[in-house]
């Protein structure tokens, strides 16, 4: 399974992601894509298999991935401050991967019928469905 997560600003949510993945699922591969090199080294440090930086690299996972996980901000054009552009948004929302977003209420992007839950149970949640999606 090619996984791909993707994070920017200062890549926490990433961290968070790649070290849940690693903990249930020690074996499987991680490419850690940050939208800056402060998320992508997050994720390194968090144990990524892999990791790159910037736009191009966010199109060329794209293609790659059969799961992409990430805030739901990498499909809005724009978003996270301005760190995702409208080709990052593209590359996402037109990959064939399955989807797994985390609902994050920030930057002007508001989720309605979400249920307000802290970012941890949001980290456990994706993984959770990440497990239906490998097994």
């Amino acid at each position: 399974m090619n996984l791909v997560i993707i994070d920017g600003q200062g890549g926490g949510l990433g961290r968070q992601l790649v070290s849940a993945v690693k903990d249930r699922y020690p074996d499987i591969e991680i490419i850690a894509i940050g939208a800056n090199s402060a998320a992508t080294n997050a994720m390194l440090r968090a144990g990524a298999t892999q990791a790159a930086t910037g736009e191009n690299s966010v199109i060329v996972a794209c293609r790659r991935a059969d799961v992409i996980i990430g805030p739901v901000g990498i499909v809005i054009a724009d978003s996270m401050l301005g760190e995702i552009t409208p080709a990052m948004a593209q590359a996402v929302g037109q990959s064939r991967a399955k989807r797994i977003l985390i609902p994050v209420n920030l930057c002007d992007n508001i989720i309605v019928g979400v249920t307000d839950l802290s970012m941890t149970k949001n980290v456990q949640n994706a993984v959770e469905i990440l497990g239906t999606l490998i097994d």
